[in-house]
C-alpha cells in the first residue's frame, strides 16, 4: 500500500528560520508553511519538511539524499553557496576532498544544514 505514495524527507530544525535561510541559500523555494511554522520545499518529485524541534542533529545518519548526475558538478555549486563537504573514514571506505567513492563507482557526498542534519548528494555509476 505506502508503495504506491510518493514518500517525502522530514528534517527537524531547532531554528527554523535560520534553517529556512540554508535552504533557501541552496536553492529551495517554499512552497508551503503550516502554523506551527514548518515549510515545505519541493524537491523533484517529492518534498521536504523542515519542522521545528528540539532533537534538531541528534541523527547520526544521513537524513536527505539527493541522487545527481554530476557529483562534482553538484558539489562545486554547492561549495559555491557556502556549504562544506564532511570527511569520513570508516576504513575501506574514506572520503578523498569530500567525495566517497563506494567499490561499483558510484559516487557520495555528505554535509550538514545548519541543524545539524546530514546530508547527501550521490552519483550512481
Amino acid at each position: 500500500m505506502l508503495s504506491d505514495f510518493t514518500p517525502y524527507a522530514t528534517l527537524p530544525a531547532s531554528d527554523i528560520e535560520r534553517a529556512k535561510k540554508f535552504y533557501e541559500k541552496l536553492g529551495f523555494v517554499e512552497a508551503g508553511s503550516q502554523p506551527d511554522g514548518s515549510v515545505y520545499y519541493e524537491s523533484g518529485d517529492s518534498r521536504i519538511l523542515v519542522y521545528p524541534s528540539t532533537f534538531a542533529g541528534t541523527n547520526q545518519a544521513t537524513a536527505v539524499s539527493f541522487a545527481v548526475d554530476d557529483i562534482d558538478a553538484a558539489m562545486d555549486d554547492l561549495k559555491g553557496r557556502g556549504v562544506t563537504f564532511e570527511d569520513y573514514d570508516f576504513g575501506d571506505f574514506k572520503t578523498v576532498d569530500g567525495v566517497m567513492t563506494m567499490p561499483d563507482g558510484s559516487k557520495g557526498g555528505w554535509f550538514k544544514d545548519t541543524e545539524g542534519n546530514i546530508l547527501a548528494v550521490f552519483q550512481e555509476a
